[in-house]
């Protein structure tokens, strides 16, 4: 029998707010365990929470850049659980009217499109972190820093509308790449950040009922989502097909071995006992903010990438890499604003300068070289002063020294010949010195012509001008 899988998503989206959802406690990462808290995220007798306005705001940004309706009221519950790192007993969500409902995202894997529904995204806080260590003077232990408890976090809840690992990777990768560009999460997946619990089952396929679903907790990369997801579904088909039943459970997977095992039971929503939290009063949100927040989003990548295409006559490979983060696409586009060539700026973006980061390791708001700097370069090649090649050279020392491109030509005397009676003189000698070539060449085998370009230029050690040298070379060899 053929099986079909059934795939939705729980995505948490840790946001870039200085300050928790309910306090004023610091969420920087990696401060010393437990030093930043208050009797509010501590859940302490007697502390009362307060709403951080820019976590809503954010979550509006969140909801109208996935296609939601932003709920004009929308209510606090508490999701009621036991855990060492759940300070107060219970954790503060939103369950029947969250502030985001019924939005989608197009996704497409392997040339085809699909759009995937999201039931919704509501606000949550955070709990803290459990710290397995040996611990001086006690020995292996668990330990617990609630600096990260009352962070605030969106869930993004998707229908159960894909149906393989790849589509998940898809529709997390395009998930991720929205929330950065809106400047509301950092994307670290490996602090936390952005992390997804995966909702797998499957079923006959053609069948319209859904097999028992296990969840797979806290996957924090697109490759293990990936993999998990992937060995989930084996597992249960083999499951099924031995005679077995799959257990609604939730799941750990394992990096090292490449499988998930089981965790615990899977709770129902009933087992959290939801109701209105009694400390906060319902969250009403006006049309006029939510058209506030509208005029306010950035162009987005799909957006971004189709004016590309349309407006700059970029190929939909340039225009798909130059838009993948908005750092590289805002780099682009300031070179662009000084340069107005879309191709040749394209090019050396996706090749010198992404070539740069990558040997450097930097990230494209530290690059050494300026958007500025680059125009420069490409404005010496237009106007003859350097060659394509040496070009490269010259960003290289550019790269290294932060110069400007026409200092360093001047001090490295890097400027291209383009002296016709010097590039002659050189052309004359290199055909003088190889006249078997020559005779090849005037005897139909026209490749070699590609030989004694080189000879020139080397020759030349590289600044002869190229349109120079081939136009001698031809009316010479066809002479």
């Amino acid at each position: 029998m053929n099986y079909q899988a059934v795939i939705g998503l729980e995505v948490h989206v840790q946001l870039l707010t200085n300050s928790k959802i309910f306090c004023g406690c610091s969420t920087k990462f990696g401060a010393a365990p437990n030093s930043q808290t208050c009797p509010v995220c501590l859940g302490l007798p007697g502390a009362l929470p307060v709403l951080n306005k820019k976590v809503v705001e954010y979550a509006i940004r969140a909801g109208l850049a996935t296609n939601h309706t932003i709920a004009p009221r929308s209510v606090f519950a508490r999701k009621n659980y036991f855990y060492p790192d759940l300070p107060k007993g219970y954790q503060i969500s939103q369950y029947e009217l969250p502030i985001c409902i019924n939005g989608h995202l197009d996704i497409e894997v392997e040339g085809e499109a699909k759009r995937i529904g999201i039931t919704r995204i509501h606000m949550e806080e955070d709990a803290g972190k459990l710290v397995h260590a040996d611990v001086p003077g006690v020995g292996d232990d668990s330990c617990v820093d609630l600096n990260r408890a009352c962070t605030p976090l969106l869930e993004v809840v998707s229908e159960p509308d894909l149906r393989s690992a790849d589509e998940a990777v898809a529709y997390l990768k395009k998930l991720h790449q929205i929330v950065v560009y809106l400047g509301i999460c950092d994307g670290n997946m490996e602090e936390g950040s952005f992390r997804c619990d995966a909702n797998v089952s499957v079923m006959p396929v053609g069948s319209a009922t859904f097999g028992t679903r296990a969840e797979i907790k806290n996957v924090n990369s697109f490759r293990f989502v990936k993999q998990a997801i992937e060995y989930e579904i084996e597992r249960q088909i083999e499951l099924i097909e031995e005679g077995g039943k799959v257990v609604q459970e939730t799941r750990l997977f394992d990096p090292n071995s490449g499988t998930t095992r089981s965790m615990r039971g899977k709770e129902e929503a009933h087992d959290y006992r939801y109701f209105p939290d009694p400390d906060l009063v319902p969250l009403v949100i006006s049309d006029d903010w939510v058209e506030d927040v509208r005029l306010s989003l950035p162009e987005l990548p799909a957006a971004r990438l189709a004016r590309y295409q349309a407006e700059l006559g970029l190929p939909f490979y340039d225009a798909e890499v130059l838009t993948a983060s908005r750092e590289l696409a805002d780099y682009f586009e300031a070179c662009l604003n000084r340069y107005p060539q879309a191709k040749p700026v394209a090019n050396w973006v996706m090749g010198e300068v992404t070539r740069g980061l990558n040997d450097s390791g930097l990230a494209i708001t530290a690059c050494p070289v300026s958007p500025e700097l680059l125009a420069e370069l490409l404005k010496l090649i237009d106007a003859g002063t350097i060659s394509n090649k040496i070009a490269k050279t010259v960003f290289d020392e550019m790269w290294q020294s932060g110069k400007a491109p026409a200092a360093i030509v001047e001090e490295k005397g890097l400027v291209q010949v383009s002296d016709t009676g010097e590039i002659e003189k050189i052309i004359d000698e290199i055909l003088a010195a190889n006249q078997g070539q020559v005779e090849e060449f005037r005897g139909g085998k026209e490749k070699v012509f590609g030989f004694f370009v080189g000879q020139v230029m080397r020759a030349s050690k590289g600044k002869a001008n190229p349109a120079v040298v081939n136009d001698l070379l031809l009316k010479k060899l066809k002479g």
